[in-house]
């Protein structure tokens, strides 16, 4: 039976062990498992917080705990058993990485294990956690963190690309509950919403909020649409456009619209393009929720074409995201190596569309929250040479808040989770501002 001191229902391990299976076993991102998931939608506030935690932590240090499991096997695991150590990693994530006694830890996976059809697995499970409890310390203070939660493709791309120093500060920020950030609708005053919500203020005037702020939704600001949720890395595309007031920007891929939210709010007339209605649904009841009002188009950007051509473009492309795991670590547990090639196909396919739907005159920006160079600068380097009538504007400090920083000898903004890190970090996003002869 579950520990008397334990805090949590039985209900809120078995939901936190079908997200994790969607992941590990169905292939599904952790966002699409959690959405209308009935089990944790009938938890209260606090079990949903609870799970969330559970789940991010068996994501996030799924290297290190799986070592611990196997250093405290007699033999391997079969992979027929995959439930079996799914149920493990997350008595390790509670024993060795979250404030939960191990008594409780022990006693509810073994509980978890019987109600999940695994009895006969309920020894092994137990002695594993056990010896973990009294000696994991010692092992998880050996471990190379960074590294052994990191798969291999993705520790060799990003240490060629920014060296293995920088790749290691961004995998430990990403080892880390991340803050939240919020950015404000045009006039709110950053200090006093600061002081309202307890929050920093970043460069620029984004609000930063400690990880565990509480939900979104019942936070101060959120029902009057002052503030929606966009990480500050996330926000810094749309200043490469400058003044936006008066002017139309074709915001294509435009879902789920933090930065259609700031076209809009800057004054721009905006045209939010998506592929999927679902996706715009959603974005269209977030600017509501502001106030802010766009035009949205259901199309295909790399066929749809404007009536007339843009003077204003901002390409925000499908990608890996492996800039985003601070917020999203099932990405690094479902992205492989194939995924970069097949999606930068659909960016360059997007880069053509949007370079051919451009004025002269006109500024494209493109943006990625991936940290692959192969979906960044060789996307804009193959364009360059296809399409001799754009030209490269490099940006300055300025337009970056003066984090001179991200910006690279190129010109273009390179952001990497470990920039801002004594402050918690910031996504790793790549954007580059082209303009047409």
């Amino acid at each position: 039976m579950p520990s008397r001191n334990d805090p949590h229902p039985p209900s809120s391990r078995a939901v936190a062990l079908d997200l994790l299976e969607a992941v590990w076993h169905r292939g599904r991102p952790l966002d699409e498992a959690i959405a209308g998931h009935r089990g944790l939608d009938a938890l209260t506030s606090r079990d949903r917080a609870f799970v969330r935690a559970l789940v991010g932590t068996c994501l996030r240090r799924q290297g290190q705990i799986d070592a611990l499991i196997d250093s405290r096997l007699e033999k391997p695991l079969k992979p027929s058993k995959a439930r079996v150590r799914a149920i493990l990693r997350l008595g390790v994530a509670q024993a060795c990485f979250l404030s939960v006694p191990a008594h409780a830890a022990v006693s509810t996976t073994v509980a978890l294990a019987q109600g999940q059809g695994e009895r006969p697995f309920r020894g092994l499970i137990n002695a594993v956690l056990r010896r973990l409890s009294e000696g994991g310390a010692a092992l998880i203070a050996e471990q190379d963190a960074a590294r052994s939660n990191t798969p291999d493709w993705l520790w060799r791309s990003w240490s060629a690309a920014y060296g293995e120093a920088a790749a290691r500060r961004s995998a430990e920020v990403q080892l880390r509950d991340p803050p939240l950030d919020l950015t404000l609708r045009h006039g709110e005053d950053p200090e006093a919403w600061a002081a309202r919500l307890d929050a920093r203020v970043l460069p620029g005037g984004a609000l930063r909020l400690a990880p565990g702020a509480g939900e979104v939704g019942r936070l101060s600001g959120y029902d009057e649409g002052a503030w929606w949720v966009q990480d500050f890395a996330a926000g810094l595309p749309v200043r490469l456009f400058g003044a936006l007031a008066g002017r139309t920007v074709l915001d294509l891929c435009a879902a789920p619209g933090g930065k259609t939210a700031q076209l809009a709010a800057a004054g721009a007339e905006v045209v939010a393009l998506d592929l999927s209605e679902s996706r715009l649904e959603r974005l269209r009841a977030n600017l509501e929720r502001l106030g802010l009002g766009v035009a949205t188009v259901v199309a295909d950007a790399a066929t749809w074409r404007p009536p007339t051509p843009a003077e204003a473009i901002l390409l925000d492309a499908p990608c890996t995201a492996t800039g985003t795991l601070r917020r999203h670590p099932d990405i690094a547990r479902l992205r492989r190596p194939q995924d970069v090639i097949a999606l930068t196909e659909v960016q360059d396919e997007l880069l053509r569309a949007a370079a051919a739907m451009l004025a002269p005159g006109g500024t494209l920006v493109y943006a990625v929250c991936s940290l692959q160079p192969e979906e960044g600068p060789e996307r804009i380097a193959r364009l360059l040479q296809d399409r001799p009538a754009l030209t490269r504007q490099p940006l300055v400090a300025e337009e970056l808040h003066g984090l001179a920083e991200l910006i690279t000898p190129e010109g273009d903004l390179r952001s990497l989770p470990c920039h801002l890190a004594e402050l918690g970090g910031m996504d790793g996003f790549y954007a580059c501002r082209l303009q047409r002869s």
